[in-house]
This record gives C-alpha cells, sequence and structure tokens, in this order.
C-alpha cells in the first residue's frame, strides 16, 4: 500500500470519525491518526489574543483562521494549525487547505504532548510549504520562530530558528505574489510584510506603500499578553 493510499483511507476514517468527550482535532502523519486534547482555557486566550492584535492589521484579503484543516496527500500529512494566517482567496475550498497558501503557521504549545508542536510540525510545516513557524509556549512564556526552507539531511527543515521569552521583539518578513497593474498582464509582484512582536508596543503601526505594487506592512503584537 502506497503512502498515498493509507492517507485517503484515514482520511476517510477520520472524516467519519466522532471524539470522545475530551479529545478533538484529530491529525494525521506517519501513517497514523494522531488525536489532541481539547483546548484548555489558557490555549484559547493565547489564541484569541494573538488572533485579534494581528487580524485587524493585515491587508484586506487576508485574515487569520483557527483550526483549519489542512494538507497535503502525496506526504500523507493533514494538520489543523491553532492559527495560521492566509488569504480569504485560499479559504475557498471546502477541501482541506492547500498549505502553500498559507504564510504563517502558529501553534500554542499543548503541555500533553510538546513533541507533536517542537518536533513533529517543526519537521512536517516545512516539508508542506508552510514559510513561517510560530510556538508560543504558555508553560514558561516564550516563544520559538522558525523560518526559511533549506534542505537538512536529505529533507526538507527551517534554516531559522529563535527561542526567546515573552518580552523579547520578534520580527517576521513574509512575501506573498499579487498582480501588478504596471507590469504586463500576470507579472507577479513580491509584498513584503513585517511583523513585529513587542511587549510595549501593542498598537499596529501604519501601512506605508513604498512602491505602487509593492508595500511594507509592520505589526506589533504581545504574545501570550
Amino acid at each position: 500500500m502506497t503512502q498515498q493510499t493509507l492517507y485517503r483511507r484515514l482520511r476517510e476514517m477520520r472524516d467519519r470519525f466522532t471524539p470522545p468527550p475530551g479529545l478533538a482535532w484529530s491529525e494525521i502523519s506517519d501513517g497514523k491518526i494522531v488525536m489532541t486534547l481539547s483546548p484548555r482555557p489558557r490555549h484559547q486566550l493565547t489564541a484569541t489574543l494573538v488572533r485579534d492584535r494581528i487580524d485587524p492589521q493585515l491587508p484586506d484579503g487576508w485574515g487569520v483562521f483557527e483550526t483549519t484543516d489542512t494538507d497535503d496527500e502525496l506526504l500523507g500529512k493533514l494538520r489543523v494549525p491553532d492559527l495560521h494566517v492566509c488569504s480569504y482567496d485560499a479559504m475557498q475550498t471546502d477541501d482541506p487547505l492547500d498549505p502553500h497558501g498559507i504564510v504563517l503557521a502558529i501553534e500554542i504549545l499543548s503541555p500533553s504532548d510538546p513533541d507533536n508542536d517542537y518536533r513533529d510540525k517543526s519537521r512536517g510545516y516545512p516539508a508542506m510549504g508552510i514559510p513561517h513557524y510560530l510556538i508560543l509556549d504558555p508553560r514558561d512564556g516564550t516563544w520559538t520562530y522558525q523560518w526559511g526552507i533549506g534542505r537538512s539531511e536529505g529533507r526538507s527543515a527551517y534554516e531559522n530558528r529563535l527561542h526567546l521569552p515573552y518580552g523579547k521583539a520578534v520580527t517576521l518578513v513574509t512575501e506573498s505574489w499579487v498582480p501588478g497593474p504596471s507590469r504586463r498582464p500576470g507579472c507577479p509582484v513580491t509584498v513584503r510584510r513585517t511583523w513585529g512582536w513587542s511587549p510595549s508596543d501593542t498598537q499596529p503601526h501604519q501601512i506605508r506603500p513604498a512602491h505602487p505594487n509593492r508595500f511594507t506592512s509592520v505589526y506589533s503584537v504581545t504574545p501570550g499578553g
């Protein structure tokens, strides 16, 4: 049985499966269904604070979305990030979200299974093509930011990693492609966004156009605060 065939069978089982009380958001990885505990209040508070402070600062047509299926059938993986940033257009589907449409995945660490976020998803997300991954750990008030997909030991891997306590600023720079009206039809233009986290600056800076087809957006949020 190929990995793709096994994944499809697991997807069918997952779609028909009703989680028992206390469990939710089953995922698929390494040929098995991975169950997770229902989120606790601290987890949901962290997710709400981060979402509420990022979402109003995003450009039109972009948003922060919660617990959405995203999968790569060839890899045999289905994940459900706590939060992710992508365009509204990418969300116009009834199938699992294409992971290549996600510019940032955010996980709030689950105390019951920290290896799933720190180890497994740190390997899986770059393989799925998600360029930026942020882990928030409410247990000790730290964040881990990984970005830049490269190759390591024959597989996709993040090339950069920062691990610091809440209150230390982190800058996330993401790029997207949009049609350029001043260029030939269909020619993409890079859109650059910079997101910053800082405990003393929780208000968004103004979005400043730097070029008719390019802009830089600076966002400030306090993770977990």
